[in-house]
């Protein structure tokens, strides 16, 4: 994993290394014009035309003494921007993600177990659907039938009350995730708001996102009930339930839990039509600012992150597959 890691960082600054040292020297300019001779003494005091290799180590050297920079779009150095949009992306993932791996996988058994029938194809015109759907043409229909029309689960983080409460001096913030805090704080009223203006988001992920785990899910279950021990099984009386829920369910997982720690990372990397549509201030709204911005200090950041998050992910699901399949074994 380390390894892995060391091959990330190189891959960032290689790309980082693509941007000229004049335009990357901008990130350090204060003023609206310079001459370009205070352009090249910028480059110069910065190291921004030194050899690769010195570059890449006096970056590294930054990157983990916790220097990150300062971003002009979070007009705050970078981790402290972090601190202030992750968390809101955490939130969402955090209630989205479960609900689009068990809707998936419930459906995806369904239209195993009934193969052929009217439920097995609603669930694949409901996957087909769902995977071609564009995520921003579903987020305002949503918007447009739950928000315009009926007047219930507004766009954004939290009402005006609900903002009132997070900025009042008694409010304390332990992990800046607002659902979390508010139960930490008692404030079940803030609690509410904020699980009120997550629905929609929730929405829009699980209908779009699931139907890949949903699709995934019925082709391995399929596999595994054509399994010899299943059929035998069957041919020896024992209860179906049993068999598709636990046996072939169990064993036709495994596919599933690799796209699943995919779609976990993807999502931690931020979600930015789905932030941007529902105006909630997370990492994939911060970055789409940054690019347009060339904010080089957040995007190398959260690139580095998302990198981060890929490879940690990827190792759990190594270990979950020993948990799920006593067949696989990690050395």
């Amino acid at each position: 994993m380390i390894l892995v890691l060391f091959g990330v960082s190189l891959l960032v600054f290689s790309i980082m290394m693509i941007i000229p040292p004049g335009r990357r020297a901008a990130i350090y300019v204060k003023q609206e014009k310079i001459t370009p001779q205070q352009m090249e003494a910028m480059i110069k005091k910065y190291g921004l035309d030194d050899p690769a290799p010195v570059q890449y180590l006096r970056w590294m050297k930054s990157m983990l003494s916790g220097n990150f920079g300062y971003s002009v779009t979070a007009s705050a150095p970078v981790l402290d921007g972090f601190k202030e949009y992750f968390p809101v992306t955490l939130e969402l993932v955090l209630y989205a993600t479960p609900l689009i791996i068990l809707f998936g996988v419930w459906l995806g058994t369904i239209g195993a177990v009934n193969k052929d029938k009217p439920i097995d194809h609603a669930t694949r015109v409901f996957a087909i659907i769902g995977y071609s759907l564009p995520t921003f043409w579903l987020g305002l229909i949503l918007l447009m039938i739950f928000y315009g029309y009926l007047g219930i689960f507004p766009p954004g983080v939290l009402s005006n009350k609900g903002k009132d409460i997070l900025f009042s001096p008694s409010f304390k913030r332990y992990t800046y995730i607002l659902t979390i805090d508010s139960i930490l704080n008692w404030r079940w009223d803030m609690f509410w708001d904020a699980l009120y203006h997550l629905m929609l988001p929730t929405i829009n992920l699980v209908l779009l996102s699931s139907a890949l785990i949903l699709r995934l899910m019925r082709s391995s279950m399929l596999e595994s009930l054509g399994q010899d021990y299943i059929r035998t099984a069957l041919a020896k009386g024992a209860d179906k339930k049993t068999i598709h829920n636990i046996h072939a369910r169990r064993n036709a997982l495994i596919p599933v839990i690799t796209i699943s720690g995919v779609l976990f990372a993807g999502l931690m990397g931020g979600m930015v039509i789905t932030e941007t549509i529902f105006a909630r201030t997370g990492i994939g709204l911060w970055m789409a600012r940054a690019a347009l911005q060339l904010d080089l200090p957040a995007i190398m950041f959260n690139v580095l992150f998302l990198g981060t998050v890929f490879v940690v992910v990827n190792l759990i699901v190594d270990i979950v597959y020993a948990y799920i399949d006593p067949r696989i074994r990690l050395t």
